[in-house]
């Protein structure tokens, strides 16, 4: 093929569909034809710290990428971790994925995924590194706040219309991090123990889920080892089962960092390679981009004959098949930047996955109209939430606090605010205790609480390492900073105290039964302030469930019951001894009554499960199940409802969780509204992952329908048989 052929296929570009996918494929073998072994290499590793190069004598352009799963990060320096100092490179800071997860509404998670890749789009992006679906083991993980929750069926559904929207721009969505990145204490080296059950029952579905249903581009490795072979290039993970068994035609790019071993990334399955421990060209050459395990070792092997060019070729080949969805698709949208649309839509995910934990005797809604002294007390109420946290901090237009947010709905209150307690500064990889008195701050709070008729206490966690933040694990499910102390001065002196719980984790509440309401309010971005008052005010009735659990201690929760070894390892290894049972699987199972259950969330109004139907009787596999159910709203106002299905499997030849998540839908009812809700399950989804075989298995036998509102509340059961 001549030079100027390549040229035109580049240029004039293809769309791609199913009719010219073939076509397009038969493109890039022409190209890779014309490709010297030098310039192959070269597309397999970075150039840039969030970039890779293209082939200029081509005109195969660069791949651009950008953090995060929440918003599209800030411009970073070619060759430094020092932001670039745009004037134009602001976002919309999306609310957490946790948040994202709690609305239990795929459409939603469409939106979401539209509006984000609309922004990376317009910022000339290729690659947007998100969304992550990393299982919610243990509620001391510093990154849970990025991920979907502990329910593998639950982030696999949400996270699917996230990357279809996403991917409707002509931007690869880039799944995280494959895969048992559950933990951030010694994420570069710990080596997971983990039964092939666990693995393919809980850590791997959203991944699948991502590949096989939504089409997924692009997937990032993680960190840690897995049977002592680092993930980001792993013969099972990799070759076996993405490449293998699930047919990804996508391309997998390291964590950054977490490339080890040129002859293991070069044949267990890793095509681009970015962020390996070196500062670019500024200190020494031997610390250069093409000194990357991907690069000039592996130049070296394919020019010796010790690694096959058809190894390196294959790399090629996806990536330019990458490139063909993306910045090679001539029919690319342009996107558009941060804008009130966005916005919008970040502040529906806001409102939609707050959650009610509690609210005594009806205390809230909150009268907007009131002339009351509302006292709003603690420091996540003026605090900026977008910053911090690691790669997953934002440089938005704007973020609205929760006290600015309560001040423009409640306009006739009398407002006051105090601090109460202080975190000290955000820094990565640091904790820098704050230079305010905390003896002053806790007094000052007190005096305010006495002066209110209510109290609004805006604490939780924050983006402060060993908080909700990359790169280190929170120390204590106990609020930090002196909060529980404080609030059990303040209800000494005010009765009528609402808790709003800003964070990505569970938390302990000691205080809990002397708080009027509790609401957990996540990481909600730019219009979180908006979103909190639209919930305290009953403008917005709360229908957020919980994607994960609320222990009451942390030996509750399963990853903590054993040993230091299952958490959080000897600093080597570590073995996941709750196994498969995760989060409510493991409460459950074990009669462990949770502080609050998955998929638990109260509502302004009250819902009734009246009557729950099936199709038949008996099943067999493939087959879907039809369920019919009736929910009434009984109450005096609108509101949302999520309908869950749970399966238990009454007789197992293999140890069995109480019951696993299956199915749901969010459902809007008016007041006094009756509607029959139709959902389905599969009858392949009650399968279990056979070891024996290395397959799934399902039994024939006799199965539960649990239908309720929380895996806690079950209000009908439903047999059915699979013959």
């Amino acid at each position: 093929m001549k030079y100027w052929l390549v040229l035109s296929i580049l240029f004039l570009g293809i769309v791609v569909s199913a009719q010219n996918q073939g076509e397009i494929e038969k493109q890039i073998d022409e190209i890779i034809k014309e490709l010297t072994l030098e310039e192959k290499v070269k597309m397999c590793h970075a150039q840039s710290k969030f970039s890779s190069p293209g082939v200029e004598r081509l005109g195969i352009p660069e791949i651009w990428m950008s953090d995060g799963p929440h918003g599209v990060r800030a411009e970073i320096e070619w060759d430094s971790w020092s932001y670039a100092g745009w004037t134009n490179d602001s976002c919309t800071a999306f609310p957490a994925l946790t948040c994202l997860a709690s609305t239990f509404n795929p459409d939603l998670a469409y939106k979401y995924g539209v509006a984000i890749g609309e922004e990376a789009r317009y910022r000339k992006k290729d690659i947007l590194l998100g969304p992550g679906v990393n299982i919610y083991r243990t509620p001391l993980n510093g990154r849970n706040f990025e991920y979907m929750g502990e329910d593998p069926y639950l982030a696999s559904v949400m996270c699917v219309p996230y990357i279809k929207g996403v991917q409707t721009n002509g931007v690869a969505a880039c799944v995280k991090h494959y895969a048992l990145n559950n933990q951030e204490v010694w994420r570069g080296h710990i080596n997971v123990k983990i039964s092939d059950r666990a693995l393919h029952e809980i850590y791997l579905p959203a991944y699948k889920a991502a590949v096989r249903e939504g089409g997924v581009w692009s997937i990032m490795g993680a960190y840690n080892k897995y049977n002592g072979q680092h993930t980001s290039h792993h013969e099972v993970l990799i070759n076996g089962i993405l490449k293998g068994a699930w047919a990804f035609d996508g391309v997998v790019v390291t964590d950054w960092g977490s490339a080890h071993d040129t002859r293991e990334a070069a044949l267990n399955g890793l095509d681009i390679e970015m962020g390996t421990g070196t500062d670019g060209l500024t200190s020494s050459t031997e610390n250069a981009y093409d000194h990357y395990y991907l690069a000039k070792p592996f130049l070296e092997l394919l020019k010796s004959g010790e690694i096959d060019e058809s190894v390196v070729d294959d790399k090629v080949r996806r990536i330019l098949r990458l490139m063909y969805r993306t910045n090679m698709d001539k029919n690319r949208p342009f996107g558009r930047k941060a804008n009130q649309l966005h916005f919008n839509v970040a502040r529906e995910v806001a409102q939609e996955g707050i959650v009610l934990l509690k609210n005594n005797k009806s205390f809230l809604p909150l009268n907007p109209e009131t002339t009351q002294t509302i006292a709003v007390i603690g420091e996540n109420a003026t605090r900026m939430m977008t910053v911090g946290g690691g790669s997953s901090e934002l440089k938005t237009v704007h973020e609205i606090s929760p006290l600015h947010g309560i001040q423009q709905r409640f306009t006739n209150a009398n407002i006051i605010h105090s601090m109460g307690y202080a975190s000290g500064p955000s820094q990565y990889g640091r904790v820098i205790p704050s230079d305010l008195d905390q003896d002053s701050l806790k007094q000052a709070a007190i005096e305010t609480a006495k002066k209110a008729d209510v109290v609004l206490f805006v604490g939780g966690l924050n983006k402060n390492h060993e908080q909700d933040c990359e790169n280190g694990d929170r120390k204590s499910l106990n609020l930090p900073f002196g909060q529980d102390e404080l609030l059990d001065e303040i209800v000494a002196v005010n009765k009528n105290v609402v808790v709003v719980l800003v964070s990505g984790n569970a938390v302990a509440m000691p205080w809990q039964a002397k708080a009027k309401a509790i609401v957990q309010a996540w990481y909600l971005g730019s219009e979180s302030g908006y979103a909190i008052a639209d919930v305290l005010s009953g403008d917005v009735n709360p229908s957020g469930k919980l994607p994960f659990s609320f222990p009451v201690k942390l030996e509750d929760n399963g990853a903590h019951a054993f040993d230091e070894l299952s958490y959080p390892g000897d600093g080597t290894d570590q073995v996941y001894k709750e196994d498969i049972l995760v989060g409510y699987r493991w409460h459950d199972t074990k009669k462990i009554k949770p502080l609050y259950a998955f998929g638990y969330g109260l509502s302004y109004t009250t819902f009734k499960i009246n009557s729950a139907s099936v199709n038949a009787e008996e099943f067999k596999a493939g087959d879907e199940i039809s369920l019919s159910v009736e929910l009434s709203n009984v109450g005096q106002m609108a509101g949302s409802e999520v309908l869950q299905v749970y399966v238990r499997d009454e007789k197992s030849s293999v140890m069995r969780p109480h019951k696993e998540l299956k199915g749901f839908k969010k459902v809007q009812l008016a007041a006094g509204q009756t509607q029959t809700i139709e959902l389905s399950v599969a009858v392949d989804s009650f399968a279990f992952y056979d070891e024996n075989n290395n397959d799934w298995k399902l039994e024939k036998g006799n199965y539960q329908l649990l239908i309720g509102t929380a895996s806690n509340n079950i209000k009908k059961t439903i047999k059915v048989a699979v013959k």
